[in-house]
């Protein structure tokens, strides 16, 4: 299992499916373990009752359904699926709204889906999920990437309230995928995955929703930090190591006719 893990983390997140489907064949005993804890690209599906799109994952997965955050409703329909209470759905509807703001302002499009449900010892987990298309037909498209996308999984286990304060647990992941192409350079591809994890015990009086947006906020920017040093950085690092830029002053020139 933990040679297994530890391969899972070195796959680029395009081959991730893929290389998951042959360790579950391999290792079936496993199989609760390996689907619990590895991360794929997130998926899309169309919530026909309101016509929004959601985003596909195992926290809102019941069989072969998925829960619609928008509707509440499964699809394809599922007659028993597990629903959050009454208070949780209140709170999971306004933790949608708000996060649909925060998406369009950081990712300037893109897809979001927030889902809460009940925990043990009178406590509540939020799953916040981000899908980002940043190819040239993508949401919110820029042209500059032939295929690109950006997956980010927030898991927050809140604890019970005491004494006017939670204790709360943040597990992020963030999977990057880009493909440019060019007659200058060619085809070049660069992905990845990163994982981090914080926990704070937070004052509850401005409400549970307002700490996992900050906890969240500061974790993604904590994520793009690493994403840029650790796979752009050694990425130029290895360019210009093998194609060194032109000393300064000197310009390259395309001959004129």
């Amino acid at each position: 299992m933990e040679a297994a893990m530890d391969l899972m983390r070195r796959i680029s997140p395009k081959e991730s499916e893929t290389a998951l489907s042959t360790l579950l064949s391999l290792l079936p005993h496993h199989s609760a373990d390996l689907l619990s804890q590895v991360d794929l690209p997130l998926q899309v599906c169309m919530d026909q009752h309101l016509m929004k799109e959601f985003i596909l994952c195992e926290y809102n997965r019941d069989a072969d359904s998925y829960r619609s955050p928008w509707s509440n409703k499964y699809f394809p329909p599922l007659e028993d699926g597990p629903l959050p209470s009454a208070q949780l759905r209140k709170l999971e509807i306004e933790a949608n709204e708000v996060f649909t703001v925060y998406r369009d302002q950081y990712y300037e499009g893109g897809i979001s889906s927030v889902y809460i449900w009940e925990d043990h010892n009178e406590s509540f987990i939020a799953c916040f999920l981000i899908k980002k298309d940043g190819s040239r037909t993508g949401h919110g498209r820029r042209g500059y990437l032939q295929e690109g996308s950006w997956d980010a999984v927030h898991v927050i286990e809140v604890g019970p309230e005491e004494e006017g304060t939670a204790h709360y647990c943040l597990t992020s992941t963030v999977m990057l995928s880009l493909t440019t192409e060019n007659k200058s350079s060619g085809t070049f591809n660069l992905s990845g995955s990163i994982r981090r994890q914080m926990s704070h015990d937070l004052s509850v009086a401005e409400g549970h929703l307002c700490n996992m947006g900050k906890m969240i906020e500061e974790m993604e920017g904590k994520l793009r930090n690493s994403l840029d040093q650790v796979y752009f950085g050694k990425t130029r690092e290895m360019v210009c190591t093998l194609r060194p830029p032109p000393p300064d002053g000197i310009q390259l020139r395309l001959p004129e006719n």
